[in-house]
């Protein structure tokens, strides 16, 4: 009965079509927010913003990459050095040491490359699913959905994918989402999480999908 209710809540490929045209219409080549200068700074500042805003970590990372921006030289930088400049962050202390951590292996097993897989940038310290998503949708452009905390709060509410865990969110917008959306639908989705689908205060009135979202259909 549960899974019944759940397909019934999810919008029609009709819908999807709409809703990521209408995103898709207003933000025509949406971008990463975080500040980076080459693949392996996108990789340092995605590691950073584990549980930390991506805002704290632009503030911090200009002057680390200024003297750190490839893995040599943020190995040599050394760890007390590099938690000088970024102990604004939260759990700095474990992020530093998985930078450079990261760092140490893509000198030694890559030859100092960010590697384009999944398999090989989840060995990285620091690395999760997500963060080799985010990589490898945004560096190297494949149509990868990285699932955060906006994505797995605003996705079934809205009906563009079930699940409860960010793997089965991931999933479910990977089948779901018409192809011709794919490589950008992840910015599209967090950007209106973190901007008008909010979680305290949605601002419905000024959504440009609210007459397409399942929880605003829900409360008619």
């Amino acid at each position: 009965m549960q899974s019944n209710q759940n397909e019934q809540n999810l919008l029609s490929l009709q819908e999807m079509n709409e809703l990521f045209k209408r995103l898709k219409n207003q933000n025509p080549h949406p971008a990463s927010e975080l500040e980076y200068t080459n693949p392996f700074t996108l990789l340092v500042a995605v590691v950073l913003s584990a549980q930390a805003t991506d805002k704290s970590v632009n503030l911090a990372t200009p002057e680390l990459f200024k003297v750190a921006d490839t893995p040599g030289k943020m190995l040599a930088l050394g760890t007390e050095k590099l938690t000088s400049y970024i102990k604004t962050i939260g759990l700095y202390k474990s992020k530093a040491a998985h930078i450079i951590g990261l760092s140490k292996m893509l000198l030694e097993d890559f030859n100092g490359q960010v590697p384009d897989n999944r398999d090989d940038l989840m060995k990285l310290p620091g690395v999760g699913r997500k963060t080799a998503n985010v990589v490898l949708n945004v560096i190297f452009h494949q149509p990868t959905m990285p699932v955060d905390t906006h994505l797995l709060r605003i996705c079934p509410k809205i009906g563009v994918a079930k699940g409860t865990t960010p793997e089965q969110v991931e999933e479910s917008l990977l089948q779901r989402i018409p192809a011709e959306f794919l490589q950008d639908a992840h910015h599209w989705l967090l950007l209106h999480g973190r901007y008008v689908c909010t979680a305290r205060n949605p601002k419905c009135t000024e959504c440009i999908i609210a007459d397409l979202c399942r929880a605003n259909i829900c409360k008619r």
